[in-house]
């Protein structure tokens, strides 16, 4: 059931947790209570999380009174959300594989674990399954093109002339899909969800220079990866350019604001 892609996503977050948590983490959290409130989630409500990454969405799913279920494909990850939501049922586990029965639950949400998986189309089927007749399903994942802020980290490395390695292949051509409103509501659409919803959510990220320089430098997420596998060298230039293009983005007080934009789509089982 893993793809190439399944596999290089395993390796690249591999005991990254903490890097994680102290640098992207924070940019993730915008889109939680949208996600919540598109898939209904009350007290009471069976809820699963998936790839809950540092436990954010578990923990405020709690907070509202749900019964909540959480899973990650990576074992720190697994261990920061049990920390972060100790009232969930966090396991260790990968889409599109999840070890749950069907229909368990009211509600399902996934907040960017779309653009980690490498079939897209068979975990929005498993989500499915998951999820009972009528519970509702919510997603996110980053728009393309790009937004400003979020293309400011590849900007320096092609300023800087790196390239992304072999070790990390593309999504493979059948499975990928237009990121943009209609390709993502096409996505859940192709799954069997009915009333498919999509919408751009568009925000300022606020954060500092060394913090957003620390993801990639401690080789989080895929920019990251392509980061760390270049010679020292061009680990520097990359950094000079990085912080030459934080100039059109810095604020009052050395403050970073870097505009993002996600999709988010939602539908019903």
């Amino acid at each position: 059931m893993q793809t190439a892609f399944d596999e290089s996503e395993r390796r690249t977050w591999a005991g990254q947790a903490d890097a994680y948590a102290a640098s992207f983490a924070k940019l993730c959290l915008y889109p939680v209570p949208r996600l919540l409130d598109a898939a209904e989630v009350r007290e009471g409500a069976r809820v699963l999380d998936v790839g809950t990454g540092t436990g954010s969405i578990a923990a405020a799913a709690c907070e509202r009174g749900a019964r909540v279920a959480a899973v990650d494909a990576e074992p720190g990850m697994v261990a920061c959300a049990a920390q972060a939501a100790p009232e969930a049922d966090v396991r260790l586990a990968a889409l599109p594989r999840l070890p749950f029965a069907d229909h368990e639950f009211d509600a399902v949400v996934g907040n960017f674990v779309l653009n980690h998986v490498g079939r897209p189309r068979a975990a929005l089927r498993e989500l499915r399954r998951v999820t009972r007749p009528g519970g509702r399903i919510a997603a996110t994942i980053w728009a393309v093109p790009a937004a400003a802020g979020q293309a400011l980290l590849g900007r320096a490395v092609q300023a800087a002339g790196a390239s992304r390695p072999a070790h990390l292949p593309a999504l493979a051509p059948e499975e990928d899909f237009p990121r943009t409103e209609q390709g993502m509501a096409a996505l859940l659409g192709d799954a069997g969800l009915l009333d498919v919803v999509c919408d751009t959510l568009v925000w300022d990220h606020r954060t500092t220079l060394e913090e957003w320089w620390s993801g990639p430098a401690a080789g989080v997420a895929t920019i990251g990866q392509i980061v760390t596998s270049q010679n020292p060298m061009v680990i520097a230039e990359i950094k000079d350019h990085f912080e030459s293009l934080c100039a059109d983005f810095t604020g009052p007080g050395g403050v970073l604001v870097l505009p993002h934009a996600a999709l988010m789509a939602h539908g019903q089982a």
